[in-house]
């Protein structure tokens, strides 16, 4: 009998779909914003901070700064991913070269950048915002931020208005880190 509670409640679980399933951030598959496959689980280990990013925003310049504070700590163990969404304004139409372009020439960014996205709950959102968005959270504007730990938890959420400099965000980040 037990035997088939545990049967149907991993069919049950199964039906609800990847995200469902997905117990840590770092068990999601994407893609590159070169359109190749990327698996999340190189980063399992690390601490990551998630960004939506768009190219056209009153927030893009923020680009700076998540270049710098990347640089500053990625060889403590701590990364940035960068998914481009055209879900708020319209602020990112490009096509995944012109966005590369962009990030380049306009602010050296160098931390992995992921394919556009859709960020808000609904047909066609990507799993990587599905799963954040179980966090109670998903962005209400381009350049919302997660801190997601080692083990591919969310711990910490930051709306648009936060820069990469904040104190709150950078000490949630250390906070992640030294776990």
């Amino acid at each position: 009998m037990r035997t088939l509670a545990t049967a149907l409640t991993m069919l049950a679980v199964a039906a609800l779909g990847p995200s469902a399933q997905t117990m840590s951030f770092y068990d999601l598959k994407t893609r590159t914003l070169d359109g190749k496959p990327a698996d999340l689980a190189p980063y399992r280990g690390g601490v990551s901070l998630v960004v939506n990013v768009a190219s056209f925003c009153g927030y893009t310049p923020q680009y700076a700064g998540l270049e710098r504070l990347y640089r500053e700590l990625k060889g403590k163990g701590f990364t940035i991913l960068g998914f481009p969404s055209n879900d708020f304004g319209e602020q990112e139409p490009g096509t995944a070269q012109e966005i590369a372009d962009f990030c380049r020439l306009n602010y050296d960014v160098t931390f992995p950048m992921f394919e556009k996205v859709i960020t808000r709950s609904g047909p066609g959102q990507s799993p990587v915002y599905a799963f954040l968005g179980r966090s109670g959270h998903l962005p209400a504007w381009n350049f919302s931020k997660y801190v997601v730990d080692r083990q591919g938890r969310i711990v910490a959420f930051f709306p648009s208005d936060v820069t990469p400099e904040d104190p709150k965000l950078r000490a949630a980040i250390t906070r992640a880190l030294a776990n």
